[in-house]
């Protein structure tokens, strides 16, 4: 049996970036069981590496696991999408609004939204019907660490890293299904930057919590197209 190529150094954090991808990029789905023994196989690695690269991916919130289970992809409630993005933009519009007090534009951010940017380039010159590129997630994930984190309130980092790993599934959902155009995510982004880097906060706390309720809002659209599609299963949809 073949096993998936790891790209980088030590094997635990390769075992562990690999699956934190396959997890933001849809490639595991909310719901999907991932056994120590499948990711083993699947990497090539002794069990304790992966039971080792299970138990971050619990700890960061990406995977759920009760006691004496199998970890799984958690599967978000429609109340548990509405209550994460209300208690995000209240975070981080706080957040935002700190930092834009200050002035300062933190060099992290301007990296990950240059790595954002970089993405959506190759991805408008993909073929129709390709898969967002991966770096996509990532950098978007990124841009909003690295602003909450450059703020002076230690608290209020804290308060978003414990929100993260469900914050990074529903990011890893919107963009991964296109639910949000990527050139307007960068836009969006871009319009947080410059309100930042001119010391408003009072724009820079708007942009951003319009920014994560219409990311929100988009979810939650498709979440109940699903919920209703499972509902009536034979329903069809015809046309005049």
């Amino acid at each position: 049996m073949s096993s998936e190529a790891l790209s980088v150094t030590r094997v635990p954090d390769a075992v562990y970036e690999a699956l934190r991808e396959s997890i933001l990029t849809q490639r595991e789905a909310p719901g999907t069981a991932i056994t120590e023994q499948a990711v083993a196989d699947r990497f090539g690695v002794a069990r304790p590496t992966a039971k080792v690269a299970l138990e971050r991916l619990v700890a960061d919130g990406l995977l759920r696991r009760e006691a004496h289970k199998t970890a799984r992809v958690p599967e978000l409630s429609r109340d548990d999408i509405v209550d994460l993005y209300a208690t995000r933009a209240t975070v981080e519009e706080a957040a935002l609004r700190t930092l834009a007090a200050d002035g300062v534009v933190p060099m992290a951010a301007i990296a990950a939204q240059r790595m954002l940017t970089d993405a959506a380039t190759d991805a408008r010159s993909a073929a129709p019907g390709a898969t967002v590129p991966p770096g996509i997630a990532r950098a978007d994930i990124a841009f909003h660490r690295a602003l909450v984190e450059a703020q002076r309130s230690p608290r209020l980092a804290r308060l978003h890293t414990l929100l993260m790993g469900e914050i990074e599934l529903c990011i890893g959902q919107v963009l991964g299904h296109r639910l949000m155009a990527i050139d307007d995510v960068v836009a969006q982004h871009q319009g947080i930057l410059d309100a930042v880097a001119a010391g408003d906060p009072e724009r820079a706390g708007h942009l951003t919590r319009a920014h994560i309720e219409g990311a929100r809002d988009r979810l939650l659209t498709r979440y109940d197209a699903q919920h209703a599609a499972a509902q009536h299963p034979d329903q069809t949809i015809t046309k005049d």
